[in-house]
């Protein structure tokens, strides 16, 4: 966001975001499922926008939800610099590889993990905003997500919110070698 969107309402953000994307109400309207009359109003501030409708108009343009509902800078700055402070950790940290070099402020970071036979990996941030998504390249992994505790094996993967608490723990006979992809808005 820059300083012009500060004091957007969410339906401006939404004219400027659609349009910096090239898409048309009809388009919007397709991948939403929304109508057209009901997305113009939001843009023009005629219709309030639920919750649910926004995180449909932010998957269709492939945009995190907090650019429509935030309206402080200083947040995407914060996010900016946890992001990056959690990329080093990872990166210091000797079970990580980084597979994605240079990558400290983007968004999409991949790394392989080690994690050593009976052994939980090391906390460094089990929960944060974004998503994971884990491929086991050896051994077992042991993946508890909230409530649910989740057994992989070679070849098998998993996708979750990583919002939700999270951990990883290798019960497995020998040395787990994982692809982790995080991805924070």
């Amino acid at each position: 966001m820059n300083k012009g969107n500060m004091n957007m309402s969410i339906g401006q953000k939404l004219a400027q975001q659609r349009k910096k994307k090239k898409i048309s109400f009809e388009e919007l309207s397709e991948k939403t499922g929304l109508n057209i009359k009901h997305l113009s109003n939001i843009e023009t501030g005629k219709d309030f926008a639920p919750v649910g409708d926004l995180l449909k108009i932010s998957r269709a343009l492939t945009i995190d939800p907090d650019v429509l509902l935030e309206d402080d800078e200083k947040n995407e700055k914060e996010q900016k610099k946890k992001r990056i402070k959690d990329f080093e950790k990872r990166e210091d940290s000797y079970n990580y590889t980084v597979l994605t070099p240079n990558s400290k402020n983007k968004h999409l970071r991949v790394f392989r993990v080690t994690i050593q036979t009976g052994l939980e990996h090391p906390k460094i941030s089990y929960q944060h905003e974004g998503e994971e998504f884990i491929y086991v390249l050896n051994g077992e992994l042991e993946i508890t997500v909230g409530q649910k505790t989740i057994h992989l094996k070679k070849d098998e993967s998993f996708h979750f919110n990583s919002k939700i608490k999270h951990s990883l723990r290798n019960n497995g006979k020998g040395e787990t070698i994982l692809i982790v992809s995080v991805y924070s808005p």
